[in-house]
């Protein structure tokens, strides 16, 4: 039986997986909890929105790499490029609008920071999916020089402006608890974001609904599809030596019994 190499074999042949890396960077600045949208009757804020659609996309890319940063007066690295999503959306699901207790939004700095995660990558496309409701007044870096950097590296960028147009119920809080709304006007740099989509080959895209925001996903899901082929090797487990050995145990076996009182008679 040993012999006739007898194995296990672990195999999977050449498979489709994809070419892009993706870095999410998601405004996480208080304004983020202006309650503009409704999904089934009730009010949802942009934060939570922005999550919804989020995870949604994840589920849909399970081949690409995805990392997540978050920026508000700052840019801070949520979670590294990975292929672990079930990481990402536990990720996700703990984030709170909170996390980061700043007003201010630094675009720029959040461009940045996710153009970084990508530079000394390989793949065939790289993108960044940028999700803002405000302007750009924080920060050192500028985001349309953030943009020209991101060009120069070949990486695409996408960005979304959250928010309907015009006035925003913001919520207000007294102890902890909502007691009623206060209507903000929505203030989003329409103009910069779309200069920073022009400049890399990105698309800009103004999320004022729910449905809307759903679609704006569906379509940079269409756009970055490139699939490249892996080749998978075939493993295998011997089990040549486990048999080899059974059959000289068994051999040993026999020669000591020969010589006790189950040794054979001439």
């Amino acid at each position: 039986m040993a012999l006739a190499q007898p194995r296990l074999a672990k195999s999977t042949t050449e498979i489709k997986a994809s070419g892009v890396d993706i870095v999410v960077a998601l405004d996480l600045s208080g304004s983020m909890i202006s309650e503009d949208f409704e999904v089934r009757g009730q009010r949802v804020n942009r934060f939570d929105m922005a999550r919804s659609v989020l995870k949604d996309f994840i589920d849909q890319r399970p081949n690409d790499r995805i990392g997540m940063v978050f920026f508000a007066s700052q840019a801070y690295i949520g979670t590294p490029l990975t292929l672990d999503h079930d990481f990402l959306q536990a990720n996700l699901d703990r984030l709170e609008i909170g996390t980061i207790n700043e007003n201010s939004t630094a675009i720029g700095d959040g461009l940045g920071t996710a153009i970084n995660r990508l530079r000394d990558l390989k793949a065939k496309s790289k993108l960044v999916i940028l999700m803002t409701d405000g302007q750009n007044n924080a920060g050192r870096l500028d985001p349309v020089q953030a943009a020209e950097a991101a060009a120069a590296m070949k990486v695409k960028v996408y960005t979304v402006g959250i928010g309907e147009r015009g006035l925003a119920p913001m919520p207000v809080f007294m102890g902890g608890q909502k007691v009623g709304y206060q209507n903000v006007r929505v203030d989003i740099d329409e103009a910069t974001l779309q200069k920073i989509a022009e400049k890399t080959g990105g698309k800009y895209y103004r999320a004022d609904n729910a449905e809307r925001f759903r679609q704006i996903y569906a379509e940079i899901d269409k756009l970055e599809k490139t699939d490249a082929s892996i080749r998978k090797y075939s493993q295998f487990q011997e089990l040549f030596p486990w048999l080899a050995a059974a059959g000289l145990a068994l051999l040993l076996i026999e020669l000591v019994l020969a010589h006790t009182a189950f040794r054979r008679l001439p």
